[in-house]
């Protein structure tokens, strides 16, 4: 069975929203985090769509590989600042992330 264009975007409209709202509402940092994992894989399901219904070729395919391995290296700088997050505020609460500067 092949979906047309328009249903694979609805869903990776719908998976982009829920993405956003995450990281808008939410002041946990691993919630946030997950909210742009969202983002991102929909970012990937709109380039394997659009490369496929618009030209037939695999550059869709080529760009979502490398928006992956961009999430997986984001995953890991993000989790080490969540980590020094509670390392210095044992919180991993957003808001309470100014405690990482230096005070003077």
């Amino acid at each position: 069975m092949i979906l047309s264009l328009q249903p694979t975007l609805l869903v990776a409209a719908a998976l982009f929203s829920l993405g956003l709202y995450s990281v808008l509402s939410r002041r946990n940092a691993v919630a946030v985090l997950m909210g742009i994992e969202l983002m991102l894989n929909s970012a990937n399901l709109q380039f394997a769509a659009f490369s496929r219904f618009a030209t037939g070729r695999l550059d869709g395919q080529v760009f979502a590989l490398f928006v992956i391995v961009l999430a997986a290296a984001e995953a890991a700088v993000a989790l080490a600042i969540i980590l020094a997050l509670y390392h210095n505020a044992r919180s991993i609460q957003v808001d309470e992330a100014d405690r990482l500067r230096d005070e003077p």
